[in-house]
C-alpha cells in the first residue's frame, strides 16, 4: 500500500530560477526548496522535455512512483512518464529540464526512453554523487545553477551526438507544437518514414508521432491552466474537436481536461518555467 502523503502545499515552497540566462541552450533550471520537509505527494504531467531532478537532501528522500515500482534519491525523467508521482520528505530539490537532443548528448543515448524513470546514479555511476555533493555544498543557488550547468556543458561536449535529421525532425515538431506529419519529416531531411522513426526512437527515446501527440498535448493544458475553454483549446492546437482533446487528455494524465487545468505540478510554471508559458 502506497505510504499517506498530503498534497503539496505551493504556500511553503520557495522557488528559485538563474538571475541570469544558461549558457546551454535546450537547458532549463529550477530550484525548489521546503522551508519544512514534509512527506508530500504530486502528480508529474507529461512533458516534452527529459527531466533531471537532483535530490539536495543528502539521505534520498525524493521518492518516485510508477506503476511498475518505485525508487529514492535523484532519477532521470524520460519523456511521457505516464503514471509518475513524486514527493517525500525533501526539503530541496533542483530540477533540470532537458530538450530531448541536449539529454540524449548529456546521458550518452536515451538514459530514460519510452518515459522510464531511472537512478542517476545507473546513468552517471559515481559521477552522480559526486555532482550531488557538489551541489549541496555550494553556498548558493546561484553557485547550484553555475555548476550544473558547467557540468551539463561538459558532458554535451563529450557525448554522442544525434543525427542531424533526428534534431531537425523533433526541433520541427517542437517549433510547430506538433502539428507535423512523419510523412512530411522524414520528405524534409531526406530520409524514409521507416528510417525516420527507428533513429528518432532509437536516439530520443519515443517515436515522432508519439513525440508530436506529447508537443501538442503540452502545448494543450498549458492554456488550459492559464484559463482558456476546453473548446477554444481544441480547436487552436490542432484537435480534430473538443471529444479528441478529451481523449488524449485522458491517454496523458487519466484526468479531464477541467481536472488538469489545475492540476499542482502546472501550478508554479508561470514562474518556475516561465518561458514555457503560453502567451495566447
Amino acid at each position: 500500500m502506497r505510504p499517506t502523503e498530503a498534497p503539496l502545499d505551493w504556500t511553503r515552497v520557495d522557488v528559485v530560477v538563474p538571475r541570469v540566462p544558461l549558457r546551454t541552450r535546450g537547458v532549463g533550471m529550477a530550484g525548489f526548496r521546503q522551508d519544512v520537509p514534509a512527506p508530500t505527494d504530486i502528480a508529474m504531467v507529461a512533458h516534452p522535455a527529459v527531466t533531471l531532478l537532483v535530490d539536495l537532501s543528502g539521505a534520498g528522500e525524493l521518492v518516485h512512483r510508477t506503476r511498475d515500482g518505485h525508487g529514492r534519491g535523484s532519477a532521470v525523467v524520460g519523456l511521457l512518464p505516464g503514471d509518475l508521482r513524486v514527493g517525500g520528505g525533501v526539503g530541496e530539490c533542483l530540477q533540470i529540464r532537458l530538450d530531448p537532443v541536449v539529454a540524449a548528448s548529456v546521458f550518452g543515448g536515451p538514459a530514460a526512453s519510452d518515459g522510464a524513470v531511472v537512478s542517476l546514479a545507473d546513468v552517471w555511476g559515481r559521477d552522480a554523487e559526486r555532482f550531488e555533493e557538489g551541489l549541496r555544498a555550494a553556498g548558493s543557488w546561484d553557485e547550484r545553477f553555475a555548476l550544473a550547468a558547467d557540468v551539463l556543458s561538459r558532458r554535451l561536449g563529450s557525448g554522442p551526438r544525434v543525427d542531424p535529421e533526428v534534431a531537425h525532425a523533433w526541433r520541427r515538431t517542437f517549433g510547430r507544437r506538433g502539428r507535423v506529419r512523419v510523412d512530411g519529416l522524414a520528405d524534409e531531411v531526406g530520409w524514409s518514414r521507416k528510417r525516420l522513426s527507428a533513429r528518432f526512437r532509437s536516439q530520443l527515446g519515443v517515436a515522432p508521432k508519439r513525440a508530436a501527440r506529447l508537443v501538442r498535448f503540452d502545448r494543450a493544458v498549458r492554456l488550459l491552466a492559464a484559463g482558456h475553454g476546453a473548446a477554444d483549446v481544441a480547436a487552436g492546437s490542432g484537435y480534430a474537436d473538443q471529444s479528441h482533446l478529451h481523449r488524449e487528455v485522458g491517454e496523458f494524465t487519466g484526468l479531464t481536461p477541467s481536472a488538469v487545468a489545475v492540476a499542482p505540478w502546472l501550478a508554479v510554471d508561470d514562474v518556475a518555467w516561465p518561458e514555457s508559458s503560453p502567451r495566447s
